[in-house]
């Protein structure tokens, strides 16, 4: 499992907040178009978000299901996009140097991407989640206090 790391000029309350409203995660999630739905109570064990993913024409309805969260230090989701697959992610968060140093760690657990060598896997997973992890920056440094 490749794991990206990037640090932000903001508490982990901040970063966590921004995880911890699913209707953001298209506004950082890479291939996420747009949040159809959100469970009422995500990111709580067992709680749902509901992305549509891919580019138009080809666009599909994913699910993504919180399996661990633990505020503000560690969320931990299945991802599911079929037919693509589904993929385990996993952001820690901890404090570091007056900021936050946000951890992500993916890899396809399920479909098509698993069958793929895990070296090859983790290279087009780095690069997506290196710009994921952009994203999320930008927004926790956008967003109010």
């Amino acid at each position: 499992m490749g794991t990206q790391q990037r640090w932000v000029a903001a508490q982990p309350g901040a970063v966590w907040a921004v995880l911890a409203d699913g209707w953001s995660y298209a506004g950082f999630v890479v291939g996420a178009t747009h949040v159809r739905a959100v469970d009422p109570h995500w990111p709580a064990p067992g709680a749902r978000l509901l992305p549509t993913v891919g580019a138009w024409p080809l666009q599909r309805e994913g699910e993504t299901r919180c399996e661990e969260a633990a505020a503000p230090r560690r969320l931990v989701m299945t991802a599911r996009g079929w037919p693509l697959g589904e993929a385990r992610v996993v952001f820690g968060l901890e404090p570091r140097g007056g900021g936050t140093l946000v951890s992500l760690s993916e890899d396809a657990v399920a479909g098509p991407g698993a069958l793929l060598p895990g070296p090859l896997r983790d290279v087009a997973i780095d690069a997506r989640n290196r710009e994921v992890l952009a994203r999320l920056e930008a927004l926790v440094l956008r967003r109010p206090a």
